[in-house]
């Protein structure tokens, strides 16, 4: 679960720029986002929940956060195009190389209320450890 000052904007970052499907019922404020589909049936989500009070401030130090951050998988030959894609729409988007995974490419990049998203891909055969920077 995640709060969300701005639900729209949460979605446009996790429904329309990462791609999680929605999958809420209509007429709910929650907002069910699949971020993984598993053999049983029942998904990996995130679940965006309208914070309380929209108009708090959100921790600037990430010290303060009870959310350190989140991490998806991501396949390898889309993670050059969800990079750009993330770039165009004006993120910084941080490379970087895992501390325990060694043969896997990383990116990080800040959801609209600042929580740090982590993108996973396998390395492609002849790839280096760090990922490059956006186009």
């Amino acid at each position: 679960m995640i709060w969300a000052h701005d639900v729209e904007r949460h979605l446009a970052f996790y429904r329309d720029l990462l791609g999680l499907e929605d999958i809420t019922p209509a007429g709910m404020p929650n907002r069910f986002l699949v971020a993984a589909r598993t053999d049983d049936g029942v998904p990996e989500m995130i679940v965006l929940v309208p914070h309380p009070e929209p108009q708090a401030v959100f921790p600037s130090q990430k010290a303060q956060r009870t959310l350190h951050h989140l991490a998806f998988s991501v396949d390898p030959g889309a993670f050059d195009d969800l990079l750009g894609r993330l770039g165009r729409a004006g993120l910084e988007v941080r490379s970087g190389v895992h501390p325990v995974l060694k043969s896997v490419r990383t990116a990080y990049v800040d959801d609209p209320d600042g929580n740090e998203v982590e993108l996973i891909a396998p390395l492609a055969e002849g790839a280096g450890g760090e990922s490059p920077a956006p186009g």
